[in-house]
């Protein structure tokens, strides 16, 4: 009898980007290795922060079947202005829908909780507690510490420090509680020592797939102009990121540079950042492509470009970094120079990690791989060469699915 995983997490099918996508990955995976996968999620909203066009008449409980895997929504609320209240209230809708659909689960042999969002580790920790379940959880993005970096935790108010002091010791017990737990990169695993005393943690990282991001197959992309030289973003377009070191390096750039920007992507800072860049006509903004084109679209571009705030170390492992090396081009990033970002993008030697927080420098570093053809393609070269022996889409769920074997085995 094949063993009953289930999965709670806030994105899925059919989102195909970041989180959407790895989890769905994952699941099929564990699907085409002989395991029953049920998964309980919201409706699909990212990144466009806005429920799919698909999905916005369907009833607010909702069940659904891909690749076999049972998929049970509710529709939770999603905010117009994606801010902390904003994110507040879509978390409890979330997770009151989730409480409601656990009632409908069968029972399961593990459950998988995706963080973010950290409520949803209450939710398995619920189901696992009543049914002896085992209860794994897997951390894709530390969402407390990304509030806290970023200022909004910080600032001054006894009772809004005193509720983040809180969510920190809930996160904690809850990070004890578990059977296990993942995290996607060295030092958040470290941050998880830092914050409990797990009884396991194992190394899951992010992962590409070398044959769909594959500049052998990959056909000009139409948002480039074979003109100039593109610099690519495609991903989130949020607070995570340093806009204001963007604008900083836009104003640099010169009509002779024969520079162009495409952004490829949506996300709570979207309009803002468009009306910031409007007066540069080199910067174009374009729609997020479907997993399907993604491939073209990395692997067109000249070179990928991604601005990290400086003061944030590893409260998030970009998942957009893999499939920029995988397309065989340089990028240049910026950030703390801790991060595991910059070890991953040093150690392959496919482009320039900057921490100095010198926009000038960025921009130098920009026009000399303009410049040197020969260097910018042995860079791409190296940064395919990296994530294809060590990031692998086999190698690194073959190893998941050993992992859990190997914890379904165990005693409880």
């Amino acid at each position: 009898m094949s063993k009953k995983i289930t999965i709670i997490t806030a994105n899925y099918y059919p989102e195909d980007t970041a989180i959407g996508l790895y989890t769905t990955q994952f699941a099929d995976y564990l699907k085409s290795n002989g395991f029953e996968v049920t998964v309980l999620t919201g409706f699909p909203y990212y990144p466009q922060w806005e429920i799919n066009t698909d999905y916005k008449e369907k009833k607010a409980f909702y069940t659904e079947t891909n690749n076999e895997i049972k998929i049970i929504r509710f529709k939770q609320f999603v905010p117009k202005k994606v801010n902390l209240l904003g994110r507040i209230l879509m978390i409890l809708s979330f997770n009151f829908g989730l409480f409601i659909n656990l009632f409908k689960l069968k029972k399961s042999d593990l459950i998988i909780s995706v963080v973010p969002y950290t409520t949803n580790s209450i939710i398995g920790k619920f189901y696992s507690y009543f049914n002896k379940t085992k209860f794994w959880i897997h951390i894709q993005d530390f969402e407390f510490d990304l509030l806290i970096d970023s200022g909004i935790g910080t600032k001054n108010s006894f009772f809004k420090s005193l509720f983040f002091k809180i969510l920190l010791k809930t996160e904690s017990l809850l990070l004890n509680s578990a059977d296990i737990i993942s995290s996607i990169s060295t030092s958040m695993i470290q941050k998880i020592y830092e914050k409990s005393n797990p009884k396991e943690v194992f190394y899951f990282p992010n992962w590409v797939s070398i044959d769909n991001i594959n500049p052998t197959t990959s056909q000009h992309h139409p948002y480039f102009n074979s003109n100039k030289y593109n610099l690519l973003y495609s991903g989130n377009i949020g607070e995570k990121q340093d806009w204001d070191f963007f604008i900083e390096f836009c104003k640099l750039i010169k009509p002779e540079d024969d520079l162009n920007i495409t952004i490829v992507g949506n996300g709570g800072y979207y309009n803002t950042l468009r009306e910031r860049a409007s007066n540069f006509e080199f910067v174009k903004f374009k729609d997020v492509v479907p997993y399907s084109d993604l491939s073209n679209l990395l692997c067109t571009a000249d070179c990928h470009f991604l601005f990290q705030k400086s003061d944030v170390i590893d409260s998030v492992m970009p998942s957009k970094l893999l499939g920029m090396m995988a397309s065989a081009k340089p990028s240049i990033i910026t950030g703390n120079k801790n991060s595991e970002v910059n070890n991953i993008l040093s150690n392959s030697s496919g482009g320039y990690y900057i921490a100095s927080n010198n926009v000038k420098e960025v921009y130098e570093k920009v026009i000399s791989l303009k410049n040197n053809a020969e260097k910018s393609s042995n860079m791409g070269a190296q940064a395919r060469e990296f994530v294809k022996n060590n990031f692998s889409d086999k190698a690194v769920l073959d190893s998941f699915i050993v992992k859990i074997n190997d914890v379904l085995h165990e005693e409880r």
